[in-house]
């Protein structure tokens, strides 16, 4: 299904987005060297109910998980890149988290992640989060009515091919609106041109991950954590943007 959100939608997916992008600032802010995993999803749990919105995760339950999620945020550490299952984990100086969190508000879902290092950053963890910003913008960029699904896609995979990583192509981006995943599927590299015509109301969900050294992903015996096969590091930023008569409007932007 594709949703076009109509006028009247448009300040509800702000509202549900802003809340998405405080909760993940919020975590970013207090997450610290022995922060443990488990903490940080009762701190989300308790902002998201504070907020009278509703998680789009502890019910989730689709084909490639181990369903229901049974969690409010995915946290995913080092060489974990997506759908990281909170458990008990202290965080260690120098390890890559990346919280990926979506919520429902006034009846619209709103997407986000991001990446950071908790205490001593290494340069190479820097530098793939930079790509995958710099992809998330580019796309984003092409994100315009007149435009097509493809000529995100190739805005991204543009970004971080020439940063020199590896692009899997099993999990991107997608439509969002009244549920969290829906149509059309947005590939982190494609053919320009090509895709479902973007045009006013589209709701979209970019989402450029990498791995530092493989396209291959394994999945944890949680049944919902993807890891790199070689246990490289990772890294994943995504926004929430709803396509205007001017371009994308970003629904998640952060302070």
């Amino acid at each position: 299904m594709i949703e076009i959100l109509p006028p009247s939608k448009i300040p509800l997916a702000r509202k549900s987005g802003a809340l998405v992008a405080e909760i993940l600032e919020t975590v970013r802010e207090r997450a610290t060297v022995g922060t443990n995993l488990l903490e940080i999803d009762e701190w989300t749990k308790d902002i998201i109910l504070g907020a009278g919105a509703t998680s789009c995760y502890v019910d989730y339950a689709p084909s490639f998980g181990r369903g229901p999620f049974g969690h409010y945020i995915c946290t995913s550490v080092n060489d974990a890149v997506l759908h990281g299952l909170p458990h008990d984990y202290a965080l260690a100086d120098g390890d890559l988290l990346t919280l990926d969190l979506a919520v429902v508000l006034g009846g619209v879902a709103a997407d986000s992640a991001i990446s950071f290092v908790v205490g001593e950053s290494r340069k190479k963890d820097t530098a793939m989060i930079d790509a995958t910003e710099r992809a998330l913008a580019a796309g984003i960029a092409a994100a315009r009515p007149g435009n097509k699904i493809g000529d995100i896609s190739h805005a991204i995979g543009t970004v971080l091919s020439e940063a020199g990583y590896p692009i899997n192509m099993q999990f991107g981006g997608h439509g969002i609106g009244s549920t969290m995943h829906q149509d059309p599927h947005v590939s982190n590299n494609g053919r320009p041109g090509r895709g479902y015509g973007l045009r006013p109301g589209l709701m979209l969900a970019l989402e450029p991950w990498i791995m530092e050294d493989t396209d291959e992903l394994v999945t944890d015996d949680d049944g919902w954590t993807l890891r790199s096969t070689t246990g490289c590091r990772t890294a994943h930023s995504e926004h929430t943007v709803v396509i205007t008569d001017d371009g994308a409007e970003i629904m998640t932007l952060r302070a």
